[in-house]
């Protein structure tokens, strides 16, 4: 909770294909009943964000599945101050890296919150080979 007050976030977007944790407090159950008490919106976006794909990421991010994801993403992105969650702590090792570089792309800052008092200017649109030409062609 720390860290979303720090950074003035409205919205989680959870974007686990697995909401689920060993921790108890993670889980997607238990997310969706204690972040309203502390006035953070709640969205899982799993389904249309999340890891873990057949034919890896770089293929999901052609689908229209994705695109509707990175929609949703974005219109709420534009109501408030977002940021999206995943299992694994830096982005360099998560799916989050292609969503990043695919937000950079359109021109979204992206920062990557590591820890408390510190944050990442990552670029991952300068560092991955993404091509995008369908989902340009497709917004």
């Amino acid at each position: 909770m720390e860290l979303l007050r720090e950074h003035k976030i409205r919205t989680l977007i959870d974007i686990r294909s697995f909401p689920t944790s060993k921790v108890e407090h993670f889980k997607r159950e238990e997310m969706e009943q204690w972040l309203p008490e502390h006035e953070v919106e709640y969205v899982w976006l799993g389904k249309e964000l999340g890891g873990y794909r057949r034919g890896g990421y770089r293929a999901h991010m052609k689908t229209k599945l994705f695109r509707d994801g990175a929609k949703k993403l974005l219109e709420l992105a534009e109501k408030q101050r977002v940021c999206i969650m995943c299992m694994e702590t830096n982005p360099k090792y998560c799916h989050r890296r292609f969503v990043s570089a695919y937000l950079e792309r359109r021109g979204v800052k992206v920062v990557h919150v590591i820890k408390k008092g510190q944050v990442s200017l990552m670029k991952f649109k300068e560092v991955m080979d993404i091509s995008l030409r369908e989902e340009d062609a497709n917004p």
